[in-house]
């Protein structure tokens, strides 16, 4: 049984929709997240607002959005290029979501899930770069920023398909467009450093 391109597509747009961070802060703490720190539902900022257990689960929840497109393609026998393009919707929905009026977080979380299901060698490039430049600057969006924009570059010397190098490029475009406001604060000095735990 296949599905078909439309189906998979939006299945993986909806899934990545769902705003992990948003719905946990909110249930479990009464806490809005949009309502504080930078006003986004990913990872780092719940993490900033409600702690490491929070933050930890958001982000992991957030991963598995990427990862479930990908097992899902596949399980329906997907080619590749479907398969990226479900990858690249979960994080879309991500970004965009459908249930916040198409806001949401930046995407992060997201991009490494679908590249640790569908290149584990990129997703863990990926890793090392964001660990070595958050322990060295101490900030999040730079560490995010650079670590997803050598992943099309990593894909490509590692020889995977070119479906994924041109998802990985988008990401990397993604994350850019979704951090341009940190790019702002990284250039004037005033960008929060990431801390794990409540400020």
């Amino acid at each position: 049984m296949t599905l078909s391109p439309v189906v998979l597509l939006s299945l993986s747009y909806v899934i990545g929709s769902i705003p992990f961070g948003l719905m946990l802060g909110s249930s479990l703490l009464g806490v809005d997240v949009r309502k504080h720190g930078s006003g986004n539902i990913g990872a780092s900022n719940v993490l900033r607002i409600l702690g490491f257990p929070i933050g930890f689960v958001t982000f992991l929840l957030d991963a598995l959005k990427g990862m479930a497109a990908v097992f899902i393609a596949r399980a329906f026998g997907a080619e590749d290029v479907w398969i990226a393009a479900s990858g690249l919707a979960a994080v879309a929905g991500h970004n965009w979501s459908i249930f916040l009026g198409f806001r949401g977080g930046k995407g992060v979380a997201t991009t490494f899930g679908f590249l640790l299901a569908s290149m584990p060698p990129v997703g863990l490039i990926l890793a090392v770069v964001w660990i070595a430049l958050v322990g060295a600057f101490r900030y999040a969006s730079l560490g995010s920023m650079v670590g997803v924009a050598i992943t099309p570059i990593a894909a490509y010397f590692l020889g995977y398909p070119s479906a994924y190098i041109a998802t990985c490029a988008v990401l990397a475009v993604f994350v850019v467009v979704r951090h341009t406001s940190n790019i702002r604060r990284l250039i004037s000095g005033t960008e929060n450093k990431f801390v794990l735990g409540p400020k």
